[in-house]
């Protein structure tokens, strides 16, 4: 049989290869290649009708990882600056691009008695104050430690905890959290894990731990990888933050007191052009300073090191000059009882191990209380240690965050912050602060300082442009109010505003004065009252002007008033809101418990918001 074009689907070159191939077969052969065709025609129809139909593969293994059941992971974060907040938002994208489904809230915002229908839950928080949790943390954390608080034993839970080590109750809410839902029967998913000021590192490190525990349970799931940053991102689309912070030259640095002031505040005005950074009044400006290179000298010489030496300054083994990693990467001004427990471990000192090893924890505290690392090598005399080895119980420098005290929408590409200058004598040696030192100091008119910004959603204007604001401050907790009116001023809102503010002397230390008496005569502010401690016989602070005020504030209040604090926290803050709660028995003629839940609602309500240090 000859194969002809005429005849059959075969153009003239098939045909001829068809009739060379076919002789010389053999009946098997034959027999088996028609069988194939057979075969191969069968199976494409077969797809064919698949793809028409919609019909899945019908691979067991394959219909199992479509149909396994996701579980679903509840983020909640307890912040003040806004770190954990930060953390969490970029979290829930990693999670959620690994397929994971994912509800993120703040604390106050969630329904605590939903707690027990959680399945997975991921608990990130700071710790404020003495051991106390974040303002937006206090709703959960009472709810937990209540007889209403629900049996956890179907819910699986990792806590991330957020401190300083140089307080005493370090990362105490986080391991709060922690102990109270393993107490409500909860499953621990992952350890966890305590982070000091450089959290980043530790951080990442909890989180892969985390991912690794949900990804067993979620394993065949198919789910998009997780692309780096890097590759997520146009090369031409720089985004700054605290890993990689603008360089805003310095337009203004002025001294806002006046002659004979023991005090220097500075106001400060950065270019941002260029940066594309965006923010809110309330927000901060985050500084990555550097230490004094006097202050490093002293140290060098001390501990006789080469400054030319190559040092680690990150796990992943990139070096730097020690005269630089002091500078610009370790922290070196401030002691902690972690930092000389693993000092401890260097040294056979008695003195030293005494000191750790003593009942008296006041004795370690008073200690540690405004002394720095050249104060500790000197005490202990006892570093026959290189270079390398030391700076690795160094924690890394800290950021500093300053309320932003101007509007974008009234000054563009700029962002004003006012610093109080911290220098005080210690322990036979003059002092001064790290970053308010470099302000007021080393950064002169066309410098620059490497900033990002900080957003704090807990610290709003109100949405509604008629809602009354109460602002209280003192000395430069004002810095935020002076972004309020700004912003208030360019938008045109017509709520009452009322600022209490306190300081020190009046002829020198009114910070921004010219600026609240002209918003006063235009009617952006409505009423202001001060408080200048030095110049009265007995000392005047804000919260004895509020009391003055009492009826006042509390009709304010109950018309429906934002209440504003930011400043001191152990003092003026605690102080201000025992005398909110003393206004309320007496205005309101509440009981304490009546008072205290009053305010309680008030900040669930964001209607009490504070920004305390």
């Amino acid at each position: 049989m000859q194969f002809q074009v005429t005849n059959s689907p075969f153009n003239q070159e098939q045909a001829d290869l068809l009739n060379q191939l076919l002789p010389t077969l053999t009946e098997t052969q034959k027999v088996w290649l028609s069988g194939y065709l057979a075969n191969a025609q069968s199976a494409g129809a077969q797809a064919v009708a698949d793809a028409e139909n919609h019909t899945p593969e019908t691979n067991p293994a394959s219909q199992s990882s479509l149909t396994k059941e996701t579980r679903e992971i509840t983020l909640l974060y307890g912040s003040h600056t806004g770190n954990g907040e930060a953390l969490t938002e970029e979290m829930t994208t990693r999670l959620e691009d690994k397929g994971f489904k994912v509800t993120r809230a703040s604390m106050d915002e969630f329904k605590a008695k939903n707690l027990k229908k959680v399945q997975d839950l991921l608990v990130v928080t700071s710790t404020h104050g003495d051991g106390d949790p974040p303002d937006n943390a206090i709703s959960l954390y009472d709810f937990l430690y209540s007889k209403r608080a629900p049996k956890l034993e179907e819910v699986r839970f990792s806590v991330l905890s957020l401190g300083d080590s140089s307080y005493e109750f370090f990362c105490q809410t986080g391991k709060d959290f922690d102990a109270r839902l393993e107490e409500l029967g909860g499953t621990r998913l992952y350890p966890r894990m305590d982070c000091d000021l450089d959290f980043e590192d530790p951080a990442e490190e909890w989180f892969q731990g985390v991912l690794n525990e949900l990804s067993d349970q979620q394993a065949g799931i198919d789910a998009p990888s997780e692309q780096p940053a890097a590759e997520q991102m146009s090369t031409e689309q720089i985004v700054y933050s605290k890993k990689n912070p603008f360089k805003a030259e310095i337009l203004e640095n002025l001294n806002l007191n006046g002659r004979g002031s023991n005090k220097e505040t500075r106001h400060l005005e950065l270019d941002l052009e260029g940066s594309n950074l965006e923010f809110e009044p309330g927000d901060s400006l985050g500084i990555v300073p550097e230490n004094d290179p006097e202050l490093v000298n002293e140290l060098l010489t001390e501990m006789s090191w080469d400054p030319e030496e190559n040092v680690p300054i990150n796990k992943q083994g990139d070096v730097k000059p020690l005269r630089e990693a002091l500078t610009s990467i370790y922290e070196i001004t401030c002691l902690t009882k972690p930092l000389l427990e693993k000092a401890a471990e260097l040294t056979d000192n008695e003195k030293l191990h005494a000191l750790l090893s003593s009942e008296d924890r006041e004795e370690l505290k008073n200690y540690i209380y405004g002394r720095d690392l050249i104060d500790f090598i000197r005490d202990f005399g006892l570093w026959k240690i290189t270079a390398q080895n030391f700076v690795r119980i160094l924690r890394k420098l800290p950021v500093r965050l300053y309320s932003i005290a101007s509007s974008s929408k009234a000054n563009p590409d700029e962002v004003h912050i006012t610093v109080g200058a911290l220098r005080y004598d210690a322990h036979g040696r003059g002092r001064k602060g790290v970053c308010s030192g470099q302000c007021a100091e080393r950064s002169l008119t066309g410098d620059s300082l490497p900033v990002f910004i900080q957003r704090n959603a807990n610290f709003k204007l109100p949405e509604n442009a008629d809602t009354p604001i109460i602002m209280i401050g003192a000395g430069t907790g004002v810095a935020p109010y002076r972004a309020f009116l700004e912003e208030r001023e360019e938008i045109g809102h017509s709520g009452n505003s009322w600022l209490f503010f306190g300081e020190q002397h009046f002829v020198t230390d009114f910070l921004y004065q010219i600026e609240w008496q002209r918003w006063l005569k235009d009617g952006v502010l409505s009423r202001m009252d001060v408080a200048f401690s030095r110049d009265t016989e007995k000392k005047i602070y804000v919260q004895h002007r509020m009391q003055e005020r009492s009826k006042e504030l509390y009709e304010w209040l109950e018309s429906g008033a934002t209440i504003y604090v930011c400043g001191d926290e152990k003092f003026m803050a605690k102080d201000v809101h025992q005398t909110f709660v003393s206004i309320l028995k007496q205005e309101g003629s509440l009981t304490e418990a009546e008072a205290e839940a009053y305010l309680a609602e008030l900040r669930a309500q964001k209607r009490y918001q504070r920004d305390v240090y």
